[in-house]
């Protein structure tokens, strides 16, 4: 338990200071910029259960709640701006419809980060997660505020271009095709903002379900392998150079991370990146461009459900 709450606070901490610094210190900025920590420990978008037989099935599938909630207790305590998006734990809310599993409670939620957004008017955002699908509401935020001028790294061992309909009926296996405008009709209407797939890279890229390679081609989303990155910025660079914006957002899934130095997610496809190396992309990003968004997303703390669930059958610490 200790080792991977040092890990993860590694991860959340360096990669949320260093890359807010260096955004702060960057001289294309003008003024200090509002800076929002955006808590949103969706998990509805996740089916992820049969992934995780060791532990029970209500658990892992809240299990990004309490992931969110341990990301923002490792991060930095800065004292900016924080606000929580209200969510449902309710196991029995998932009903699956038009192509979208908790497509309801997802629908609320949504709105309810919106109003969130629109309350505090921020001009950056720090997203701690949460499944995948928190990225859409503060990137579509994002888009709309700087219109034209925002380019999307997507760090994810998968590409999450799912559309409604599809085999899969997680929402967050879609969170990337809704930031470009493509999805469920009445959450799209929702969003303030979309970009187009030539603004979008994939970076870690491994692992596709079924057809995903062929979408990708077609909606033309470049992806970057582990090996690709590992040692080399100079794809990312400039692919961002191409894209002739100012500003990033940035989408980090844990389940990007090589299993074989840690499991923090739900995924654990072999042959990851390094904890270093992503750390050290998001920082060299941030330095030459205007860092206007980040999400931590998907972590999965298997061993604090686990401790979690013993604490919960001792004697005398429920009195």
């Amino acid at each position: 338990m200790r080792k991977y709450l040092l890990s993860l606070a590694l991860v959340v901490g360096v990669v949320s200071m260093n890359a807010q610094e260096k955004v702060t210190n960057n001289v294309n900025m003008e003024n200090k910029k509002s800076t929002l920590r955006f808590i949103y420990p969706q998990w509805q978008g996740g089916i992820v259960d049969h992934w995780m037989p060791d532990i029970p099935a209500e658990d892992s599938s809240r299990g990004y709640y309490l992931g969110a909630q341990l990301l923002n207790y490792l991060a930095p305590q800065t004292g900016q701006n924080t606000v929580e998006v209200p969510v449902s734990l309710d196991i029995n809310d998932r009903a699956t419809e038009k192509g979208i599993s908790a497509r309801s409670v997802i629908l609320k939620q949504t709105k309810a980060a919106l109003d969130l957004l629109k309350e505090n008017h921020p001009d950056r955002i720090v997203t701690l997660g949460g499944e995948c699908s928190v990225s859409v509401v503060p990137f579509t935020y994002l888009i709309n505020r700087y219109p034209d001028d925002v380019a999307i790294v997507w760090i994810d061992a998968h590409p999450d271009i799912n559309l409604p309909y599809d085999e899969y009926k997680g929402y967050h296996a879609m969170a990337l095709t809704a930031c470009l405008g493509m999805g469920d009709e009445e959450i799209m209407e929702l969003l303030p903002g979309k970009t187009d797939a030539s603004k979008a890279l994939i970076v870690g890229l491994r692992s596709w379900d079924e057809g995903m390679q062929e979408r990708q081609r077609k909606l033309g989303i470049k992806g970057l392998s582990p090996q690709e990155v590992a040692n080399d910025r100079t794809k990312i660079m400039e692919w961002l150079k191409s894209t002739g914006v100012s500003k990033v957002v940035i989408h980090f899934d844990m389940d990007v991370l090589d299993p074989a130095e840690i499991i923090a997610a739900v995924g654990i496809e072999p042959n990851g990146m390094k904890i270093e190396e992503v750390v050290r992309i998001i920082n060299d990003i941030s330095s030459e461009y205007d860092l206007v968004g980040l999400t931590v997303a998907e972590p999965m703390p298997r061993v604090a459900i686990k401790l979690r669930n013993m604490l919960n059958q001792l004697p005398l610490l429920k009195d």
